[in-house]
């Protein structure tokens, strides 16, 4: 792992997506501490201008607003990015959205509202970066993703279902980025305190504030490895239980995230 790509700020540009609040907001500051120059991009402008007023040195914030469900936009956010500050040589797929859903509460719009946002803005943004990484042969994609896409976990029918799309997805693109100089990477936090959790009404154990989140993400990066996850007890709790059988992993969960659930 250590003959991958990581990148410094010597080197380029840090891009954020999902900038203007939680995870993605705090992980533009710790970059910007470490002396990145970032690329901060989501909808709101004016939120990320208030981001890019708050950026302690070395490193400074760039505001770049787009929708991620919006192709074109995102690409010309690239492109922006690319001739105004330098390459991309750091991604962070931040951008997401979620929604509290259980069975009875089935909502298909909602389902596919968080797919277009956290699956296809991710999507775009690695449509945007892949051919100029590639080119270059050098690059560093990190994907956001999360514990609930280990398996499925009460209230996230459709939040869960995009998480573990992406993990997929970020394996299967590893083989070959890999070889092509582009070092690709997923996050799966645990619970961090931000607006989307703040929707929750279970129990969400080790929680942490979204600066220690940004933290471990920004070390993780330097590290390298193909996975970042934390809190690392909840994290091998859920990769444990989705070893056992279903008659044994409905209950448990169920029991743990206080939930109704019957036996499969």
């Amino acid at each position: 792992m250590s003959s991958l790509y990581r990148a410094t700020p010597a080197d380029g540009v840090a891009w954020v997506t999902g900038a203007s609040s939680g995870i993605g907001r705090a992980t533009c500051l710790e970059l910007a501490k470490r002396g990145f120059t970032v690329a901060a991009t989501a909808r709101r402008k004016d939120e990320l201008e208030k981001l890019a007023a708050e950026a302690t040195g070395p490193g400074r914030i760039l505001a770049y607003p787009a929708d991620v469900t919006r192709r074109d936009e995102l690409v010309g956010a690239v492109e922006a990015i690319e001739a105004q500050a330098g390459p991309i040589v750091l991604a962070f797929l931040n951008a997401g959205t979620f929604f509290p859903m259980k069975g009875p509460d089935f909502d298909p719009d909602l389902v596919m509202r968080t797919f277009d946002i956290n699956v296809g803005g991710t999507v775009n943004g690695l449509a945007a970066l892949i051919p100029l990484m590639t080119a270059r042969r050098k690059g560093q994609i990190a994907v956001n993703a999360s514990v609930a896409g280990y398996g499925g976990l009460p209230s996230s029918t459709a939040y869960g279902a995009t998480k573990a799309a992406l993990i997929n997805m970020a394996e299967a693109l590893k083989f070959t980025l890999d070889k092509a100089g582009v070092t690709l990477q997923v996050v799966n936090p645990g619970f961090v305190g931000t607006p989307l959790t703040a929707k929750n009404d279970f129990p969400m154990p080790f929680i942490i504030p979204a600066d220690k989140a940004a933290v471990r993400i920004c070390d993780g990066l330097a590290r390298g490895g193909f996975e970042i996850t934390f809190p690392r007890r909840l994290s091998w709790i859920l990769k444990a239980a989705n070893l056992l059988p279903y008659w044994l992993y409905f209950p448990l969960v169920g029991k743990v995230t206080a939930s109704d659930t019957g036996r499969g």
